[in-house]
């Protein structure tokens, strides 16, 4: 993946951003120079790859991009942290974080992500301490601030600054800006942990993570696609798949071999799903009851 030579300087791309992505391209790089030392809660995403690119040109060695190691983070992300760090010349930490062991997180309720950012918010503002780092940042675009994002509550409650938020830059800012620089994973698909896989109220364990991450790179060997989720509920695996790559999957022996494939890991039923893949739809089902339950208490009030 990692294909390009190497990334842009500041004053390179800088030539090449029209006025209001320069504007926040610099503003972002001023704030983080005032802070002199910080931490960027590193994932590998395209938002926190940007961030941590900035880090290093504003303060070079006195950013420590960090990455939090768990089940709910595919292998194949981690190892794809290190070759990113780097890539772009910032020291890099992993860290352990031990989220399943919080039967808040395990029980896997709608706020999920939120006990989850505050597993890794704790283990790094114990890092920042210890090296007297004063700043930790985080990849949140202003988009992420809107929505069922309670992991953005979690992060803003203990003090992790979001620089790309604070100048409302948004997701397809983000890409651009990171194609300007160089950086090799600007067009890479959105990677939340695996555990946004699994349906609210099935519990998370490590069984489930791992048989979830063994059916999306199966499915991935098998087909090439880019855009793919594949959705635990419980017995039944729902496959979510790019909407411009379907197609791929319109051929009988395919859909016999992934079938076959995920039954081996433990699904009983295994089904494709026509809508294609759309971030969060999961959260369709806890968006719906809760217009449900707001709906039906409008009808409770306005009884005599």
């Amino acid at each position: 993946m990692l294909t390009a030579k190497s990334p842009k300087t500041l004053s390179q791309a800088l030539s090449e951003m029209p006025a209001d992505l320069r504007g926040k391209t610099r503003s972002i790089v001023d704030q983080i120079q005032s802070f002199g030392r910080v931490i960027v809660a590193f994932s590998g995403g395209v938002d926190s790859t940007l961030v941590a690119y900035f880090a290093r040109l504003a303060v070079d060695n006195d950013a420590l991009a960090v990455t939090a190691d768990s089940p709910s983070l595919p292998s194949s992300e981690l190892k794809e942290t290190k070759q990113l760090a780097n890539f772009i010349g910032i020291r890099h930490m992993i860290v352990r974080t031990e989220e399943l062991d919080d039967p808040n997180y395990v029980s896997n309720p709608g706020n999920r992500c939120y006990f989850c950012k505050n597993e890794l918010s704790e283990k790094l503002i114990h890092l920042a301490k210890d090296l007297s780092v004063p700043v930790i940042l985080d990849g949140t675009n202003a988009e992420d601030l809107t929505g069922h994002r309670p992991g953005a509550a979690a992060l803003s409650e203990r003090g992790i600054r979001r620089p790309l938020a604070e100048v409302g830059m948004s997701k397809a800012e983000v890409r651009e800006l990171a194609r300007l620089f160089g950086l090799p994973n600007y067009d890479k698909p959105s990677m939340p942990c695996l555990s946004s896989r699994i349906q609210y109220g099935q519990l998370i364990t490590p069984e489930r993570l791992l048989r979830v991450e063994r059916s999306e790179n199966l499915i991935r060997s098998m087909t090439g696609v880019k855009e793919l989720r594949v959705r635990d509920h419980g017995n039944l695996a729902r496959i979510e798949i790019g909407k411009d790559e379907r197609n791929l999957f319109f051929d009988e022996r395919l859909l016999d071999r992934v079938g076959a494939g995920l039954r081996e890991f433990g699904f009983m039923y295994v089904t494709f799903d026509v809508f294609g893949y759309r971030s969060g739809s999961m959260n369709e089902l806890l968006t719906a009851k809760m217009r449900s339950e707001k709906g039906n208490t409008r009808t409770t009030t306005a009884q005599p």
